[in-house]
């Protein structure tokens, strides 16, 4: 029976669940890389070069951890969602780079609103290749995508309900694949969680609605993930008490439209950005220091 190995980073945050329960319906064995440790990120530095974000280098690193695990490994390639909403080049670009490094089969698909590239279509293309027949895959993405919606929804719910809480507020504008990596941004989430800070997170909004909001700090942004997460603090200003930037170095997307919303929000803020994951200490300092001044303020 193959078996697909699934890189923990990068896109699955965005789609690991929905893939996993896609798998599940068509009954595909898996196999998910584990939390990021220092020698996965050991690994996926050895095989980058130095112009990669930290993002990148981690996600080669879990690549490199399954290559032997695994008969595929799922890598997709997302270009853009229509109507100035790209993506980083390195969603583009990863399919290639992974292709050229590793030997094992790469299981691919495009999504390409712009040339009517979709994720339905790019699974029923994932489906076939893994000998699925047409009504196994159909009911597969079904299933798959109701599920997806609930936990979508149920986000949203509990984004929302937490901007009413009575302790310190704080919006986490970062992408997800930093924002909830073990040796990225887990530590920085515990710390806050442990000081009895309420965590609003950017990308539990709905994305059609803070992608919009986004207009009201730049009109000429087109990286889609970054107006969704900069349309969140324009959402929710006036109902929380700080911003915290969380991002990788050195990503081009962040460093161009978190700089941008820093200058525009009359929010205080703290930026953070990641490289060396070897020490918290540094980070630590840093968020006392900024909650301090929160309840300062408050």
């Amino acid at each position: 029976m193959n078996k697909v190995g699934i890189p923990r980073g990068l896109f699955y945050y965005y789609y690991g669940d929905f893939w996993k329960d896609f798998f599940d319906s068509l009954n595909i064995t898996y196999v998910i890389s584990p939390n990021t440790n220092k020698d996965i990120i050991d690994k996926g530095e050895k095989l980058a070069n130095d112009e990669m974000c930290l993002s990148l280098k981690t996600y080669l690193g879990h690549i490199e951890y399954l290559k032997d695990k695994c008969d595929y490994i799922l890598v997709p390639r997302i270009s853009n969602f229509k109507n100035n909403n790209q993506t980083c080049t390195n969603f583009w670009a990863v399919y290639d780079i992974a292709k050229n490094l590793f030997e094992n089969k790469i299981l691919n698909y495009n999504i390409d609103l712009e040339k009517h590239q979709t994720l339905k279509k790019g699974l029923y293309k994932i489906g076939k290749e893994l000998n699925k027949n047409k009504y196994q895959i159909k009911k597969a993405y079904k299933y798959a995508y109701i599920k997806e919606k609930k936990r979508i929804k149920k986000n949203h719910i509990i984004n929302l309900n937490k901007l009413k809480s009575k302790n310190l507020k704080i919006l986490i504008v970062s992408h997800p694949y930093n924002l909830y990596d073990e040796m990225i941004g887990k530590d920085i989430l515990n710390y806050l969680i442990k000081n009895e800070v309420t965590l609003i997170y950017s990308d539990k909004f709905d994305s059609k609605i803070t992608n919009n909001l986004s207009k009201e700090l730049s009109k000429d942004l087109y990286f889609k993930y970054s107006k969704d997460n900069l349309g969140s603090i324009i959402y929710c200003k006036d109902k929380i008490d700080g911003v915290i930037f969380i991002s990788s170095f050195p990503c081009a997307p962040d460093s161009l439209a978190n700089e941008l919303a820093m200058r525009k929000i009359n929010i205080p803020y703290l930026n953070l950005v990641i490289d060396d994951t070897s020490s918290f200490t540094g980070i630590e300092t840093r968020l006392e220091s900024f909650l301090d001044m929160l309840g300062g303020i408050k």
